[in-house]
């Protein structure tokens, strides 16, 4: 007898829209990320004239620098309110572009309809990576472009996320972790035949918010939409297991007062 069960994307996006509007993911993205989207853009050669799509947009890091070739961009998220911080940084910036909320894994979008598809840590963080990456293929034109940059699992990111599980409510039937990925095999074996000529980088980014891993942590305990879940689940005894398992790991992590982020920098052609 089959007993795999749906899982029910309404609830588990009501639940993750709530997540991400938690905190302050706008300073977040500010602080920690400012030139990781026109990173992506540049990989993945984006130009005037071209239609873009942005998965897990958030505030707009990789689309804004997207519209600013002269692309025609669609910035798409799950949260309303992190849409229209983007809209109000984008109008700051001079960029013109669409938002819409949508769910990666169940993109509004005619199959083929984007000649690039981009996603700057944002779709890793939809839980369901064989349907989110099926999305992101059937939305690309045939020879369009991927570019993806997520967090790898080795990394400062991955670290972070490997530390809260203990913690952290168990994720629902068929979710894999957000920063597998950031593995190159994981995405091979997610895209197969899908792409073409995949090339995979790893790269760095420094996190220098603060240089103390006391300041450093609280800063993520404000501000983090998955840190801020987990710690509002815990009584004050758990709380502090993980106040204390978090300071071991950013006092582990730190080198010359800053916090090195790896990140993989995929590009592909979609076959």
């Amino acid at each position: 007898m089959n007993t795999t069960t749906t899982p029910d994307l309404s609830a588990i996006g009501t639940k993750h829209r709530a997540l991400w509007a938690s905190g302050d993911y706008p300073a977040v993205a500010a602080d920690l990320i400012p030139d990781l989207g026109a990173t992506l853009v540049e990989a993945a050669g984006v130009t005037a004239g071209q239609r873009v799509l942005d998965i897990g947009a958030g505030t707009g890091n990789a689309a804004i620098p997207a519209a600013l070739t002269g692309a025609d961009v669609v910035a798409s998220d799950l949260t309303p309110e992190l849409l229209a911080a983007g809209e109000r940084i984008a109008a700051g910036r001079g960029a013109h572009l669409q938002w819409v909320e949508a769910d990666a894994h169940a993109l509004p979008f005619e199959t083929g309809e984007f000649d690039t598809v981009l996603s700057c840590v944002g779709i890793m963080f939809a839980p369901f990576h064989e349907s989110s990456s099926a999305e992101l293929l059937r939305v690309c034109r045939p020879g369009g472009t991927i570019g993806l940059l997520s967090w790898t699992p080795e990394g400062f990111v991955g670290r972070l996320f490997a530390t809260m599980k203990p913690f952290a409510p168990a994720p629902p039937p068929g979710a894999s972790p957000a920063p597998l990925w950031g593995s190159e095999d994981h995405l091979r074996t997610l895209f197969g035949d899908g792409v073409r000529e995949l090339r995979a980088q790893r790269r760095t980014t420094s996190f220098a918010v603060s240089d103390s891993p006391e300041a450093f942590r609280e800063w993520w305990k404000q501000n983090y939409g998955p840190t801020i879940a987990v710690y509002r689940g815990l009584d004050a005894d758990r709380a502090a297991e993980l106040d204390a398992a978090f300071l071991r790991m950013l006092e582990e992590t730190r080198s010359d007062g800053a916090w090195e982020a790896e990140f993989l920098l995929v590009t592909a052609i979609r076959a």
